[in-house]
């Protein structure tokens, strides 16, 4: 999701939190691969092998793997570092004019001083530096003495409706108090979602198939979902109970000219604030429903021994449930956001979220889920995409969460909005146990399969927010196509 530049930290803060890091850091680069077979253990010095950039070592391992057997996973890492290359796309002189579009008279030496300094997003494929397309605009996001240094004419990303403190978030904490409920102020939203492959991407006449997100009921969150129609031809829905739910269309491809995937529904989405009492707060009961909320789901929730440095850092000793989740909230809440790569380039989000010193929605919520899951206070995952009013013409990809706090149950969480700027607990917290309505939940886990199943190994293989879409001869990448989101707010008994 796209963000605007949060506050500096303050000076304790941010030595603070660059001190956990780095600690983490630490123990991550030493820390041993789990006990695995031979050959997923081989299948892991590869995977090592890329994250590293020794990318030529990795493609020679993949090459030497028994060529008889039909392994994806294996095959799947040659498309990895394909799409790496995608992500890294900069050299040193392309980053360098890239950064001079913002800081006109740039220095050499400064460029240099924030690369050293990590604020510049690179990896050393095979010797060579590469840079990641999106750093030269993190910069201004990471460095406060880079968006000293921009232009005039040059603006700072701008915020997100809800991303600080709004009057309606004070009318959804009102409306909660009125009427004793956790979900008020429901609103209906009619949404068109488009999927369009680029004219010639594949060839003349050959079948395609497209997945488009597309949600579910949610009792207290999202409700009569009522589909509109489709375009070209009618879609196949997933089952109701599909975690990450999808419509499914096919379209044939015409010489020149782009193909165009389009679904359209209407939905009631409620806004949710749940008042807090810490003290009430007590560990959660051992039901066996909440266990695969408490456990590691590798790759990408795993309790390495970098991420229980972290969180025994900022937890010092502190056990109560309420605090916990509170002080993780916190520390995940100060690292800061910034444009991300493909997550499917990542072989651990969690690992990487800590590590990078920087990290987007989707990166923040999986480590806080895997630093709550760590300390024994279930979470979930949550993602779809915001909108606005109709007259700010808003909509952006989003993820987020929920944790389970007894007796509250499951609550939901925004770790990336985080904390408001607001001296009043129930405004400053309202995304630690609350959510506006202006937002649409496609999918409630990691890396689902799809209904009917892809046959190419998806764009994204965690997420699933602007669609998918593949032909026989294998999966078309983000670069052949592009989506589109538009959104409308209709009167609240409107269906059709």
């Amino acid at each position: 999701m796209d963000r605007a530049v949060r506050k500096p930290l303050s000076p304790v803060a941010a030595a603070l939190l660059a001190g956990l890091l780095l600690s983490a850091v630490a123990v991550m680069a030493a820390s041993a691969k789990d006990d695995a077979p031979a050959d997923a253990a081989s299948l892991a010095r590869v995977v090592d092998l890329i994250d590293a950039g020794h990318f030529a070592q990795a493609a020679a391992r993949i090459e030497a793997h028994d060529p008889d057997r039909a392994d994806a996973d294996w095959a799947f890492q040659l498309e990895r570092m394909r799409r790496i290359r995608l992500d890294f796309s900069l050299d040193e002189a392309a980053a360098k004019a890239a950064v001079r579009r913002s800081i006109p008279d740039l220095r050499d030496a400064e460029f240099e001083h924030w690369d050293r300094q990590g604020l510049l997003e690179h990896l050393d494929i095979d010797g060579q530096r590469r840079y990641f397309k999106r750093a030269p605009s993190n910069l201004l996001r990471l460095s406060p003495q880079a968006r000293a240094r921009r232009a005039p004419n040059v603006p700072l990303p701008s915020d997100g409706p809800y991303e600080t403190l709004t009057p309606y978030h004070a009318q959804v904490v009102a409306a909660a108090r009125a009427s004793g409920r956790t979900w008020v102020l429901p609103q209906r939203v009619a949404i068109t979602q488009s999927l369009t492959v680029k004219a010639d991407a594949v060839p003349p006449g050959t079948p395609l198939r497209a997945w488009i997100p597309y949600p579910r009921d949610i009792p207290g969150q999202q409700t009569q979902v009522h589909w509109l129609g489709s375009a070209p031809g009618a879609a196949r829905l997933a089952p109701a109970g599909t975690l990450q739910r999808t419509a499914y269309l096919e379209g044939t491809a015409v010489a020149g000219q782009p193909t165009r995937f389009e679904i359209r529904y209407a939905v009631t989405v409620a806004a949710r604030h749940t008042p807090i009492d810490p003290a009430r707060v007590r560990s959660s009961p051992d039901d066996p429903a909440l266990a695969p909320y408490l456990a590691e789901q590798p790759p990408h929730v795993r309790f390495t021994p970098a991420l229980r440095l972290f969180s025994a850092q900022v937890l010092q000793g502190e056990t109560r449930p309420y605090e916990v989740a509170r002080r993780l909230f916190d520390a995940v809440d100060q690292i800061p956001w910034a444009g991300a790569r493909e997550y499917a380039t990542l072989s651990n989000i969690s690992d990487y979220a800590l590590r990078a010193g920087h990290a987007d929605c989707g990166q923040q919520t999986l480590l806080l889920i895997t630093l709550l899951r760590m300390n024994g206070i279930p979470a979930r995952w949550q993602s779809g995409m915001v909108y606005a009013d109709d007259a700010r013409d808003y909509h952006n990809l989003h993820d987020w969460g929920a944790l389970y706090l007894a007796p509250y149950g499951w609550v939901p969480m925004d770790v990336t909005t985080g904390r408001l700027d607001s001296p009043q607990p129930a405004l400053r917290d309202f995304y630690f146990g609350g959510l506006d309505a202006y937002r649409i939940a496609f999918n409630d886990d990691v890396g689902q399969p799809f209904v009917p199943a892809k046959r190419h190994p998806r764009s994204d293989t965690v997420d699933s927010q602007r669609g998918e879409v593949e032909w026989d001869g294998g999966n078309l990448y983000f670069d052949q196509w592009h989506y589109d989101v538009q959104s409308h707010i209709v009167p609240l008994a409107a269906t059709r």
